[in-house]
């Protein structure tokens, strides 16, 4: 049966928890003794499947959607932003409800929704949920939940993630990372986009599909009320050298990135993006996670909405 916004979760459905002990900025074992620490004191029926990346993972959210729809439960993801990702992947369609504990950096999608970044505190907040079907966006079939990128931002996650594993993980780090990307040259790409029945062509150095108002606002680009009206936000910029480039990352960390004159962005429901010929490799990026897909690249709002547990208090769910 179809999930309405603002139904509870019944206190009696049992929690069928996925937990990437590798993923996010927190010790796993913490992580996991606190779950079961508020779970078990409140007296909540819950299993906890502890999977890695990759397979295992994909394993693991699997017997947990069985077990939920055979016993009328919800699946709770707790990892960084690529633990949601593969585990929202799964959930969607399934009107199966879907919550998070989430551990990674940012956290864009959990605070857009009033989800604590803190393990107790979300724990909590999944014991008095209701539901909020929520948009995600699709890229080529695969769900993303904040953004999905081509081009310079996966080469920017890409190096973030190398000197996260070298010096740790904070705001400062994907700062510093960032500027030693931008200090390399990029490559252009010869861009065939296509929506609305519009075709445009363009050499750009990166594009970046944004589903999440939060992130856009922090880096200063005025999309809410396409997010609102139920699309996507495409944003592109004509190719630049790196003194240019660390202009637009500087516009970034003030809120100011949608004044620069090299930058345009746009909603749109379904949108093609063709790199030469059809087939070409592209390498993308879908919140945080890095993969291979093949070009035409199909940006488009999803026909299904996640629903996702938010917490019932009204004032927490506005960009926590």
């Amino acid at each position: 049966m179809p999930l309405s916004a603002g139904q509870p979760l019944p206190a009696e459905a049992p929690l069928f928890i996925v937990l990437n002990a590798s993923s996010g900025r927190h010790d796993g074992e913490t992580v996991r003794q606190t779950i079961e620490r508020v779970l078990t004191q409140a007296g909540r029926t819950f299993t906890l499947f502890e999977a890695g990346k990759g397979s295992e993972l994909a394993d693991k959210t699997r017997i947990a959607l069985e077990q939920a729809r055979r016993h009328q439960g919800a699946v709770i993801a707790a990892g960084g932003d690529g633990t949601l990702n593969a585990v929202s992947n799964a959930v969607l369609g399934s009107d199966v409800p879907f919550g998070i504990l989430p551990q990674g950096t940012f956290n864009y999608f959990g605070r857009r929704y009033g989800i604590p970044q803190n393990t107790e505190q979300a724990c909590r907040c999944l014991l008095d949920a209701i539901i909020e079907p929520v948009q995600v966006g699709l890229l080529n079939g695969q769900v993303f939940l904040v953004n999905a990128s081509l081009g310079l931002y996966p080469a920017l996650l890409e190096d973030r993630e190398a000197w996260k594993q070298r010096y740790g993980r904070s705001r400062l780090v994907a700062f510093w990372s960032a500027l030693a990307t931008l200090l390399r040259a990029h490559r252009q790409f010869s861009v065939q986009l296509e929506t609305a029945g519009q075709l445009k062509r363009f050499r750009t150095q990166t594009i970046v599909v944004g589903n999440n108002a939060l992130q856009l606002e922090h880096v200063g680009i005025a999309q809410r009320e396409a997010l609102d009206n139920g699309n996507l936000v495409a944003m592109t910029a004509r190719p630049m050298g790196t003194p240019a480039l660390y202009g637009l990352l500087l516009r970034g960390l003030l809120s100011r990135l949608g004044d620069a004159e090299q930058v345009s962005s746009f909603g749109f429901r379904q949108m093609r993006v063709r790199l030469g010929k059809r087939g070409r490799r592209v390498k993308v990026a879908m919140d945080g996670e890095i993969s291979w897909m093949h070009s035409p690249l199909l940006f488009q709002v999803a026909g299904h909405r996640l629903p996702l547990l938010v917490p019932r208090d009204q004032h927490l769910r506005e960009y926590a």
